[in-house]
């Protein structure tokens, strides 16, 4: 019986149009580049955990998320399915800090270090990187080196938006 495990996936981009990327410190994809994001606790909507995975994993609020993508990872003789929803942010405030599971680095787009980063990662993020419609991609990996099979398509949605209340309020 396969069980699905949603995840999020939050990339921030700063007015130089860089990219924030966390090296993974402990973990699930130890050693790896990768936006922030983790797992949905109970009670919390997606967007609410996907700011505050981006909040513990590097120190930055986000003033609101736009859903940019949807990805499902699927691994060879695992019956789970990572689903992970992708989000930007271009408004935030804090401090870039290092924590205990990500060292956070601003990376211009040429020199996003893709060799450092999960297999799939050059095949759907300059989707991301591009704008436009949402995406969806599929991948099966066999192990966490080898990708059997993949896809990547429009959802011809636009990318929608989440503005937490806290910053409407201080914003009014």
């Amino acid at each position: 019986m396969t069980t699905r495990k949603v995840l999020t996936l939050t990339l921030v981009r700063n007015i130089a149009d860089e990219v924030l990327m966390g090296l993974k410190k402990r973990g699930f994809g130890e050693g790896k580049w990768n936006g922030f994001g983790g797992k949905v606790e109970p009670g919390e909507t997606i967007p609410q955990a996907a700011a505050r995975e981006l909040t513990e994993e590097c120190g930055l609020r986000a003033h609101y998320l736009t859903k940019v993508g949807l990805l499902d990872f699927e691994f060879l003789n695992d019956p789970v399915i990572h689903e992970v929803h992708v989000f930007e942010t271009r408004e935030y405030s804090g401090t870039v800090v290092e924590t205990e599971e990500m060292s956070p680095k601003w990376y211009k787009i040429e020199d996003i270090p893709f060799n450092e980063m999960w297999l799939d990662d050059p095949i759907w993020f300059p989707w991301y990187l591009k704008g436009g419609p949402q995406f969806y991609g599929y991948f099966l990996y066999k192990g966490f080196d080898t990708i059997l099979k993949q896809e990547l398509k429009s959802t011809d949605l636009p990318p929608t938006t989440t503005i937490f209340e806290s910053v409407k309020s201080q914003q009014a």
